[in-house]
């Protein structure tokens, strides 16, 4: 049921100095300093906890502080021990964090370097996955898809390169790309923030970077602290390969590392944080910037498995761009772009309605969800009555809403939900905008029709 597992990811080893955590001193300090500005007075312990660094880390960072008078000590307990030591800052203390929160306002864990985030994502690259048949069926086995659609899918994600998905809205495009996550099992690790030429960048999006749930490995010290002392906690553990949607929502500006100047805080782009994942562009085509313009942005990064950005002081630099871009469209390639990229497109996958077949099994699963019972004579009635005399492509999304139609009308009635005519007609009408209109002018062409053919020849 799984892919061919990669190479697990090394873990760094915590860092036991100043010079192993490869960050400046005076940085370290200054983020010391805005921690305590931000939750005042803390135990040694507590930051360690908060900073992800061991004590042997932070004890010369609070000496140099005290020899500054930026902070004093106070005891907060009743031990007798250093354990009661509680440090806070004092007023001078107070003004330098002020002036570094007006530069920068991260006060989280303290970040790693670019370069060791560069190689974090080199040794759990997506690229060294292996899909085999046997993990798509298993991964797509509760739902109804196309096999030649699941093939051409599979094989995809093998390919290192651009996946164009295309098709007519409600084919099921967007759901079957968000399901390529399942075939990405190994769990990776994410930093808290990157240090980048003196700034600080937000990187861990609990939404977008989930736990796996995954057992922790039994090698690991469950001690908190001694934990610190082992592994790298600047590190999130554990952690899904994500799977980052994007939609019409989309803008070009969105696409670069932004810096607020009223939160004093950057955020990094969707495709940095998909890194090691798959990068959705959803209804490609549907964007306030022109497909166009879109397209062209990921030329570079497609190609060389690199991107630029940079910060609000014009420093530029290099991050990698590990993920598997997956577009989603309505429109076909070739009416959003030129020549040039739909080349770099791997793979153009339609995704085209269901056969009668398909569509049956994913009209009687949407009736088992809801608890109705599938009626037969009533579902050749929709099928020959409804799509076929109205010519409604027979498309993945209809029967779960039609189904949710009939739940609605029985809700509101007070009655056992059944899938009749009467309840079919019902959901019809209210789904499809004109669908009395439209019956009416096909029955007219059917009509035209019979009436040219059964005209005697002049």
């Amino acid at each position: 049921m799984s892919t061919q597992p990669a190479a697990a990811p090394a873990y760094a080893r915590a860092p036991r100095s100043i010079e192993e955590t490869g960050l400046p001193f005076l940085f370290l300090v200054e983020l010391l300093t805005k921690v305590l500005f931000q939750r005042g007075q803390l135990k040694l312990p507590e930051l360690a906890s908060h900073l992800k660094l061991a004590v042997s880390v932070i004890d010369p960072l609070i000496a140099f502080m005290r020899t500054e008078k930026l902070c004093e000590v106070t005891r907060r307990g009743g031990s007798g021990t250093d354990a009661d030591l509680a440090y806070h800052l004092t007023e001078l203390g107070r003004e330098r964090a002020q002036a570094c929160m007006l530069r920068n306002a991260y006060a989280g864990p303290a970040p790693v370097t670019l370069a060791d985030y560069c190689s974090q994502v080199a040794t759990q690259s997506v690229a060294d996955l292996h899909v085999t048949r046997a993990a798509v069926t298993a991964n797509f086995s509760d739902i109804v898809v196309n096999q030649l659609v699941l093939d051409q899918l599979g094989a995809a994600m093998n390919s290192g390169r651009a996946i164009f998905i295309y098709g007519l809205a409600g084919s099921g495009k967007t759901y079957l790309a968000e399901r390529l996550r399942g075939l990405l099992r190994d769990d990776i690790a994410i930093p808290y923030a990157i240090m980048i030429d003196g700034e600080v960048v937000p990187f861990h999006d609990p939404v977008q970077h989930r736990p796996s749930g995954a057992p922790p490995d039994p090698a690991e010290p469950a001690d908190a602290f001694d934990k610190l002392r082992t592994i790298d906690a600047r590190w999130v553990r554990g952690v899904q390969r994500p799977a980052t949607l994007t939609g019409g929502e989309l803008t070009l500006d969105m696409l670069d590392l932004r810096f607020d100047a009223n939160t004093r805080l950057y955020q990094a782009p969707p495709h940095l944080k998909a890194n090691n994942g798959i990068f959705i562009i959803d209804d490609l085509g549907r964007q306030r910037c022109s497909p166009l313009e879109l397209m062209n942005r990921w030329i570079v990064p497609m190609d060389r498995g690199i991107d630029y950005l940079s910060l609000h002081t014009g420093h530029v630099f290099q991050v990698p761009f590990d993920v598997v871009v997956v577009f989603s469209s309505n429109f076909l390639p070739e009416r959003l772009s030129d020549g040039a990229f739909v080349r770099r497109l791997g793979y153009k996958i339609e995704v085209p309605p269901q056969s009668e077949a398909e569509y049956e099994r994913i009209f009687r699963q949407a009736c088992h969800h809801a608890d109705i019972a599938f009626d037969p004579d009533t579902y050749h009635y929709l099928l020959h009555e409804k799509h076929y005399r109205e010519e409604v492509p027979l498309l993945a999304c209809y029967p779960r809403d039609l189904i949710r139609q009939v739940l609605d009308l029985a809700r509101y009635e007070s009655a056992a939900p059944a899938l009749t005519r009467a309840a079919v007609d019902w959901a019809w009408t209210n789904y499809f905008a004109g669908a009395a209109v439209r019956r009416q002018a096909a029955e007219q062409q059917k009509k035209d029709k019979e009436r040219r053919e059964n005209a005697t020849p002049v």
